[in-house]
């Protein structure tokens, strides 16, 4: 049996041939051909961008390496400066108490009761201003017992005067009658001894009479302190009595406090530290926070000149005028004291400070270009700068910015 007829085949077209008369080459072959060529651009591209961003940085970090090993072996360059002298006065401020110049209670002289009192309170009086008067019933009554008795004391003088003329009389009467033999010596004797006691008893009489004028002359002066007087010009500041009240001479009852408030006083204690640089007259200023910080200028008028043993303090009185009594006794205060430091000071930058383990040091570069630190005393913080005492002279070169690279004895390069 016949196989069946196969269809003829067509043979592929031949592939068109440019005007040259090559052969073009087939789709497929193009794609791979384009696709190898922006491969191999690609690559290129990024073979330059490496190049371009890796070797410069390569090259920087080599230079960079290259100078810290050059660097490692160079010393350390520092900045110095030099202390500079500041002013010794040191402003120091105090907490204080305002106290009166001058304060007193007044206290009754004689018993009685208070007729009237003049002046209450806040009131301001002159010395000797009469404040109060008391009735005084009772030493009126001795006054007139007093009277009495020297009138008593005056007819006992003349008395005593007429008894003692009789027994001189007597005596002469008697002196002439004993020569003659009418008397006897013995009688003589006796009127002599009389005579002498009349004597006696005036010297007696007189005696009381200035016993009793003494005694009238002391219920007189006690009667003056019937009238209560200021003893100095100031304020009242208590008033303790009223009309009619019971008085009593001794026993302690206050009538009125007075007290004298220009100048007024106000007390501080100086520390220890500063106390030898308080000086009298010198000036201060005084603060209170009610009048909004406003100052009242005083001066130093003296000390105690010794420390209190329980809180190393001397107490320093600074005198404040005070004519419109705006500053009020057992007020709060501060005082700002301006006062010279007995020691040279020296001012250094807070950064060139070492405060370690070993104390509070400054770098300080000797004339061979190293370091040695030197310990130092601080006498006062400014925040920025630091006030020295003690440990320099003024002539070092001081490392402005303390580092902890820094060592004893390190060679340093001294910037310009």
């Amino acid at each position: 049996m016949s196989s069946p007829e196969r269809p003829a085949q067509t043979p592929p077209p031949a592939p068109p041939a440019d005007d040259l008369g090559f052969d073009l080459p087939q789709p497929a072959a193009m794609t791979r051909t384009r696709g190898l060529a922006i491969g191999v651009g690609l690559a290129v591209a990024l073979g330059a961008a490496f190049a371009a961003a890796y070797l410069p940085r390569r090259s920087a970090r080599a230079a960079l390496e290259e100078s810290v090993r050059a660097a490692e072996g160079a010393a350390p360059r520092v900045v110095v400066v030099s202390p500079q002298p500041v002013s010794s006065d040191r402003a120091l401020v105090l907490p204080g108490s305002i106290q009166p110049l001058e304060e007193t209670v007044v206290y009754p002289r004689v018993s009685g009761y208070v007729r009237k009192w003049s002046v209450d309170i806040g009131d301001k009086v002159e010395e000797g201003q009469i404040l109060a008067e008391i009735d005084t019933p009772e030493l009126d009554q001795e006054l007139a017992q007093a009277r009495a008795q020297l009138v008593q004391a005056n007819a006992g003088l003349v008395q005593a005067q007429a008894n003692r003329d009789l027994s001189r009389s007597s005596v002469q009467r008697y002196e002439q009658l004993v020569p003659a033999g009418v008397a006897p010596q013995e009688e003589l004797e006796q009127r002599q001894g009389q005579a002498h006691v009349a004597e006696a008893s005036v010297t007696v009489a007189r005696a009381a009479i200035t016993a009793q004028q003494a005694n009238i002359q002391r219920i007189l002066d006690l009667k003056k302190f019937a009238k209560i007087a200021a003893p100095f010009a100031g304020t009242v500041t208590s008033r303790t009595i009223d009309r009619g009240a019971l008085v009593t001479a001794g026993n302690g009852t206050p009538l009125f406090r007075i007290a004298a408030t220009d100048p007024v006083r106000v007390f501080v204690g100086v520390p220890q530290d500063v106390a030898p640089s308080v000086r009298v007259d010198a000036p201060a200023k005084v603060t209170v926070r009610e009048f909004a910080g406003q100052p009242f200028q005083g001066t130093i008028a003296r000390t105690a000149g010794a420390l209190d043993a329980a809180t190393r303090t001397m107490n320093t009185e600074v005198r404040v005028p005070n004519p419109d009594g705006r500053l009020l006794a057992g007020m709060y205060a501060e005082v700002a004291l301006t006062l010279p430091t007995p020691h040279r000071v020296l001012e250094i930058p807070a950064t060139a400070l070492y405060n370690d383990a070993k104390g509070l040091r400054v770098a300080v570069v000797d004339p061979g270009s190293k370091i040695r630190f030197a310990p130092i005393t601080v006498e006062r913080d400014t925040g920025a700068t630091i006030h020295v005492s003690t440990g320099l002279d003024g002539s070092e070169r001081i490392v402005k910015l303390a580092s902890a690279e820094l060592t004893d004895g390190m060679a340093v390069e001294v910037l310009k």
